[in-house]
C-alpha cells in the first residue's frame, strides 16, 4: 500500500485524480480550503482535511507519503492578474510550503501542477517545455513553483516532476469561477437557454485535452521513476479556435443560439499548442478526442449540474 496526498483535493483535476485512486490499494489524503473547490466533488473514501497550504498545519499530514500531487492554486488568469499579491502568497509561498513540507517529512515524490500560460509570449508551435516565456501575474507564479522545485531538488535531493497542463476539460470543471472555463461555460449557458459570452473575437486557438487523459498520465508519473527531476507538457497536440468549439458543442446540443461578444480578456495568450514529444518518449500519448470529451461533459454537466440548480 502506498500513502498519496493531494492537495487541491476539492478542486477539478484534484477530485478526479482522487476518485481514480480512491478504490486502489493506496492511502489516500486530501487537502483543500474550499476556497475555489467543492466540498461535494472530493469522493468517499479518502481522508479529508481542511487546510491552507500556506498552513504549516499541514506538515504532520506529510509523514510517510510516497507521493504528493500538488495540484492547489489560484489559477483563473483575469482574478490574478487583478490581485498579484494574494496570486503569488498562493501559487509561489504555498508552493514552497508544499515543497517544505516534503523535505521535512521525506516524501517520496512531488508531482506538481504548472501551467501552459508559462509560453503566454512564446511563438514557437507547437511549444516545447524550453520556451517559458510568461506574461501574466498566474504565469509568473507559476514559473517560479519551477525554479523552487529545481532548488529543493538540486539542495534537498526531494524527487519532483512539473505538468505543464495546457487546457484540460472535462467533468467538475468549475462553471462557478467569475470566468469560467470556456467548454463547461458554453454548455451550461446552452443547456440553460442562455447565449454564451465569447471574449474577443472567438479567434483565439487553444490545446484542449480532457482530464482522464491528464490522469492517466498522472499515473504513470507516479509509478515511473524516469519522469524525476523532468518537466512535461500535457496536452493533446493539437488546437482549436474558441468559435470552433462554441459551433461543435452547438452541433452536439442540436441548438442554434448565437453567442455574446465581449471585451477580450488581458494577459491571455493568442495560441497555445503542446509539443508532447517528451510525453510521448515517456509512454504516454493521450485517447480521448474533442468529439468524445464534448459528449462526455455535456452528459456530466446535465447529469449533475444543470439538474440540481
Amino acid at each position: 500500500m502506498k500513502k498519496v496526498l493531494i492537495t487541491g483535493v476539492a478542486g477539478f483535476i484534484g477530485s478526479n485524480l482522487a476518485e481514480r485512486l480512491v478504490g486502489t490499494r493506496n492511502r489516500i489524503i486530501g487537502i483543500d480550503n474550499l476556497a475555489y473547490g467543492v466540498r461535494e466533488q472530493v469522493p468517499a473514501g479518502l481522508e479529508f482535511h481542511k487546510l491552507d497550504i500556506r498552513s504549516k498545519k499541514i506538515y504532520p499530514l506529510f509523514k510517510g507519503v510516497d507521493t504528493v500531487f500538488h495540484l492547489a492554486a489560484k489559477n483563473c488568469i483575469p482574478d490574478c492578474q487583478e490581485d498579484p499579491v494574494e496570486t503569488a502568497d498562493i501559487n509561489i509561498t504555498g508552493t514552497i510550503n508544499v515543497f517544505e513540507a516534503a523535505r521535512r517529512a521525506a516524501a517520496g515524490k512531488v508531482i506538481y501542477a504548472e501551467s501552459s500560460a508559462i509560453y503566454e509570449g512564446s511563438s514557437v508551435f507547437p511549444t516545447p517545455e524550453s520556451e517559458a516565456k510568461p506574461i501574466s501575474a498566474y504565469a509568473c507564479s507559476k514559473l517560479a513553483s519551477s525554479y523552487f522545485a529545481a532548488l529543493y531538488s538540486r539542495t534537498y535531493g526531494i524527487r519532483t516532476v512539473g505538468l505543464r497542463y495546457f487546457n484540460v476539460y472535462g467533468p467538475r470543471q468549475d462553471y462557478r469561477r467569475s470566468i469560467p472555463p470556456v467548454i463547461c461555460a458554453f454548455i451550461v449557458a446552452l443547456l440553460e437557454g442562455r447565449r454564451p459570452v465569447i471574449y474577443g473575437t472567438g479567434r483565439k486557438r487553444r490545446d484542449f485535452i480532457y482530464v482522464d487523459d491528464v490522469n492517466d498520465f498522472h499515473l504513470k508519473v507516479m509509478d515511473g521513476p524516469r519522469a524525476d527531476g523532468h518537466v512535461y507538457n500535457v496536452g493533446y497536440g493539437k488546437n482549436y479556435s474558441v468559435n470552433e468549439i462554441y459551433a461543435a458543442i452547438k452541433k452536439l446540443l442540436n441548438v442554434k443560439t448565437a453567442p455574446r461578444h465581449a471585451a477580450d480578456l488581458p494577459c491571455e495568450a493568442r495560441v497555445t499548442l503542446a509539443d508532447i514529444t517528451r510525453a510521448k518518449k515517456f509512454g504516454w500519448r493521450p485517447k480521448v478526442g474533442l468529439e468524445e470529451g464534448l459528449r462526455r461533459s455535456i452528459d456530466y454537466i446535465k447529469n449533475n449540474v444543470i439538474q440540481k440548480e
